[in-house]
């Protein structure tokens, strides 16, 4: 009943959003006669503020038209190479006249992006993929919101996110380095731990970045929820049906308003105070700081449902039972067992500040892959990042990423696969051997 209660008032709060929106040009624009009005400045920045907090926020592009490699701009085109109900796999392909940066952007590293199906949609991720393209092959996980498949697909289980990645690994092919953000560190481990169990040949290697390994270490607020409430109260409290207005129309899930909801309701004073800059800098006239703010929120604001059976599988596995750390995950009758891994060398990322996943959470992987010699694991501390800093923003791209591609790099070539290789890390004044 809330989805629908939600819904309708959606609905009202769609011409309210419109005419705001309306009357905030009536009151800006320089041919408008109300422009030269006393407080209309004031009066604008108002109206176009209530605008974007009644709008319907969509599902952003990437938008990332070209990119520069080697000092040369290049041109990016989306490819959809495998197209699941759940989940597109997306290439972002690029193109150039130019045969020096032609050739080399052919041996460049190939790199698959895992992005978080944890209630943004993977354009989250936009700045962390238009870094990446300068130096690498680049893929990544387009989930899809959960209104919008069918009732008849059927569910969508966390094993069905593991078979999900290791699909898409084994389309790509060996040479490939996976990157998982936060939420999927742990499936991404399950599945390749599952691949080395089966004797597959496994990605060479695997970037962790801020997610919950083992939320057991220094539990944040979001791990205290999932850990102090049962499972049948996450069953009764906060899964609906998708109302009848979208083509998933009757499916159990997990609404990304309560997502958002629960975003906001972490530091609610940021945000107010955020809005109130964004008006300030609409008064003034600050045009850059106002588009900063928009481009932020319209990424923020845009939230996905997620499948009920998903999120409650996540919510116990990883969140309840911590059956990765305790090695008692069972998926389709097989044990996930990282300590089987051997030939992919390990980097992890954690942020000084993340408020999201804490400290330690996700270098627990380090003691979990025992199988991966110790010269080929790192991790490394993003000092004063946030969650969102060590994947997106200045730090990201002046601290994080540099650590990042050196670390492929130093495993691209199949030579320097843990294996058949003892080297040391790359990098090594900035990314610390974890013991």
């Amino acid at each position: 009943m809330l989805y629908q209660l939600y819904e309708t008032q959606r609905a009202l709060m769609s011409p309210f959003s419109e005419f705001a929106s309306a009357s905030a040009k009536l009151y800006s624009h320089p041919l408008s006669p109300f422009t030269h009005t006393p407080l209309a400045q004031r009066i604008s920045a108002g109206l176009d503020l209530m605008h974007r907090l009644a709008k319907e926020y969509e599902k952003p592009e990437f938008g990332i038209r070209g990119v520069d490699v080697d000092g040369v701009e290049v041109a990016v085109q989306e490819l959809v190479p495998v197209n699941k109900p759940f989940c597109r796999l997306l290439r972002f392909k690029r193109y150039t006249d130019d045969v020096r940066v032609l050739e080399k952007m052919k041996t460049q590293p190939t790199v698959l992006v895992v992005a978080p199906l944890s209630g943004h949609h993977s354009t989250l991720l936009r700045d962390t993929v238009r870094q990446l393209l300068k130096e690498h092959k680049v893929y990544i996980t387009d989930w899809t919101d959960a209104r919008m498949v069918p009732l008849e697909v059927g569910p969508f289980h966390l094993d069905d996110y593991i078979a999900y990645v290791q699909e898409f690994i084994r389309h790509i092919g060996p040479e490939v380095h996976v990157i998982s953000v936060c939420q999927p560190t742990v499936p991404v481990l399950a599945a390749i731990s599952l691949m080395a169990s089966k004797g597959e040949i496994t990605p060479r290697s695997m970037t962790m970045m801020g997610g919950p390994i083992d939320a057991r270490k220094s539990p944040t607020a979001v791990n205290n929820l999932a850990m102090n409430k049962s499972h049948s109260w996450f069953e009764n409290n906060v899964i609906y049906r998708v109302p009848t207005n979208f083509p998933g129309a009757g499916r159990a899930v997990y609404p990304g308003f309560l997502q958002h909801t629960g975003f906001v309701a972490m530091n609610p004073d940021r945000h107010l105070s955020s809005h109130y800059d964004y008006f300030l800098d609409l008064v003034r006239g600050d045009d850059d700081s106002a588009e900063s703010h928009r481009q932020f929120y319209d990424e923020y604001n845009a939230v996905l449902d997620m499948p009920a059976e998903y999120y409650l599988d996540t919510i116990k596995t990883v969140f309840q039972d911590f059956a990765l750390v305790n090695g008692t995950w069972d998926v389709e009758g097989q044990l996930v067992r990282p300590q089987d891994i051997q030939g992919t060398a390990l980097l992890t990322v954690e942020g000084e500040l993340d408020d999201i996943s804490g400290a330690g959470q996700t270098r627990a992987a380090h003691e979990l892959c025992s199988g991966i010699p110790s010269a080929h694991q790192y991790h490394y501390d993003a000092i004063g990042a946030g969650h969102y800093g060590i994947f997106s923003g200045r730090r990201w791209r002046e601290k994080v990423y540099p650590v990042v591609k050196d670390f492929i790099l130093k495993y691209d070539a199949a030579a320097e696969r843990p294996a058949h290789s003892s080297e040391g890390a790359a990098r090594k004044t900035r990314a610390k051997k974890t013991s």
